[in-house]
């Protein structure tokens, strides 16, 4: 156990020591710009789309997936946050307590 906890340690270091290493004129570059940008977002997604379709090592489709699909609606129409979340558990908890999803 503790060697896996130096391990990440180290990793870290060493991760946040190239990220200080890195020449400020690469950092510069548009290109590297507009993909640091972008990067969280695809990342957010990627998380969004495991965790609507993923159950442990198999792909489902349940009431997840239409619940995200209100949620973006929702998102869409420029909602609040409290109300992509509550419409978003309230359409996932509707199709389970009426069978229409698992």
């Amino acid at each position: 156990m503790w060697l896996t906890i130096t391990l990440g340690a180290v990793g870290c270091y060493a991760l946040k020591y190239l990220g200080a290493a890195i020449p400020e004129t690469f950092l510069e570059n548009p290109l590297v710009k507009k993909i640091v940008m972008l990067l969280p977002i695809s990342l957010l997604c990627a998380l969004v789309a495991v965790q609507t379709f993923a159950d442990h090592q198999s792909l489902t489709v349940d009431a997840r997936v239409p619940a995200v699909g209100v949620a973006s609606l929702v998102l869409w129409r420029k909602g609040s946050f409290i109300l992509v979340v509550l419409s978003a558990a309230v359409t996932a908890g509707a199709l389970r307590h009426f069978g229409l999803a698992h």
